[in-house]
């Protein structure tokens, strides 16, 4: 009974040691208390007006909602900025009779991580993902926004994972 006691001691006192090095997020230790996410602009040719703050938002919120980090508007631990370099409409299959039977947006966003506790962590990347739709389809209204929802939900996490994931 003496040794089923220790043995029980020991299984609880290692799950406590190990909850501290992960978490459901999948990051690590975060060395950083705050963070800060500066406006994106949109500085891409083809211009969709309002995508820069809906990213801006979107990537703000991802980070809130996985890390125990507090947004702050100056002055960040780590900070987050850069700007929509590409929105691009392209057919990617053709029909017959040369019309467009699949088309494809694609968002390309020019990414600056610093984290000023952790100096090697900082980085500048191009982050990039695409929505197919049928080509007969004029991307407007609901269809432009559940593409531009799919779009920024994979970019804002690919850059969670590459600045604070480390995947």
């Amino acid at each position: 009974m003496k040794h089923l006691n220790y043995l029980l001691l020991c299984l609880i006192a290692m799950s406590f040691n190990s909850c501290s090095v992960y978490n459901f997020t999948g990051t690590g230790k975060i060395d950083a208390k705050t963070f800060q996410v500066n406006y994106f602009q949109n500085n891409a040719p083809l211009i969709e007006p309002g995508i820069e703050r809906t990213f801006t938002q979107k990537l703000q919120n991802l980070i809130q909602n996985q890390t125990n980090l507090n947004l702050v508007s100056s002055g960040g631990d780590i900070t987050y900025e850069g700007e929509i370099i590409d929105y691009n409409i392209s057919p990617t299959t053709a029909t017959a009779d040369q019309r467009a039977a699949e088309s494809r947006l694609s968002i390309t966003v020019n990414v600056r991580f610093s984290n000023k506790n952790k100096e090697a962590d900082s980085f500048e990347k191009k982050f990039n993902f695409f929505y197919n739709y049928p080509g007969t389809e004029q991307l407007v209204g609901a269809k432009l926004s559940a593409a531009l929802e799919e779009i920024f939900e994979r970019i804002t996490q690919d850059i969670f994972n590459e600045s604070l994931a480390k995947w």
